[in-house]
């Protein structure tokens, strides 16, 4: 059985360099999220950058990924392809970047409003970035475990009147995409593992404004709410140290 992965500081130091590049394309990503603006340009402008700036898309050909970002819109929970698809006003959208930097992956994400949000969409995207940040917080309390991530996020969630996806969830980064542990985000019956200094992982809470199904298209990655209603999602990529928890994708 594989077991989770501790980060040197060297390897951290790594994977903090990759996620400022992350944290700059998805910056930038921002500034096209406006109507008019096509989901596959978003895609180009992801691709372009990451090269130029000596990285790899990770998203790109992964187990048959067609495109280098994930572009998830309303009602698509997560792994959105980008496509002809035009934003327009009222539109919220997930953007989704992973990178390679150097042999060291990271990996961030956040939803954006396309012009002036409808109140229940600005209630749900900032309700899911505070299940972000407090589920990021609670890894740092002493003695914490993986299962408290899901216990502060469903808490959250439930008192705006939401629910939080469940066939998803976070995972351990670095040298790979995906590593152990996996990082649930709703609430668990059983104490999760102990979270300890030297691990590296991603926290991605997708809240869902009705029900917490999902449902996968014929495409098989495009996961959608099961009754149409709006998704948001966001996350971060963080590592344990002894002096606390650090947010990895931060630009500097």
């Amino acid at each position: 059985m594989s077991r989770i992965l501790i980060k040197t500081p060297k390897e951290i130091e790594r994977i903090r360099d990759c996620g400022a590049l992350v944290a700059e394309t998805l910056a930038k990503s921002k500034e096209m999220c406006k109507p008019g603006v096509s989901t596959l340009e978003i895609d180009d402008f992801v691709r372009e950058f990451t090269l130029k700036n000596g990285a790899i898309p990770a998203c790109l050909g992964y187990e048959g990924f067609p495109k280098s970002v994930c572009t998830s819109v309303n009602d698509v929970v997560t792994h959105g392809i980008p496509g002809p698809y035009v934003l327009k006003d009222g539109d919220i959208i997930n953007v989704d970047i992973t990178s390679i930097l150097n042999g060291y992956y990271a990996d961030s994400s956040e939803t954006f409003f396309v012009g002036p949000p409808k109140p229940n969409a600005s209630e749900l995207v900032v309700t899911a970035r505070e299940c972000l940040f407090e589920g990021i917080r609670v890894c740092g309390l002493p003695n914490a475990r993986f299962s408290d991530i899901g216990a502060i996020i469903s808490g959250i969630a439930e008192e705006h009147g939401f629910s939080v996806v469940r066939d998803y969830c976070g995972h351990g980064i670095g040298r790979s995409f995906h590593e152990k542990p996996q990082v649930i985000h709703y609430r668990q019956m059983l104490p999760g593992p102990k979270i300890e200094n030297g691990m590296v992982f991603t926290i991605e809470p997708m809240i869902n404004e009705g029900s917490y199904k999902t449902r996968l298209l014929a495409d098989k990655w495009t996961a959608v709410t099961a009754d149409g209603k709006l998704s948001a999602q966001w996350e971060h990529t963080i590592a344990i140290t002894p002096h606390g928890v650090e947010i990895l994708t931060l630009a500097r």
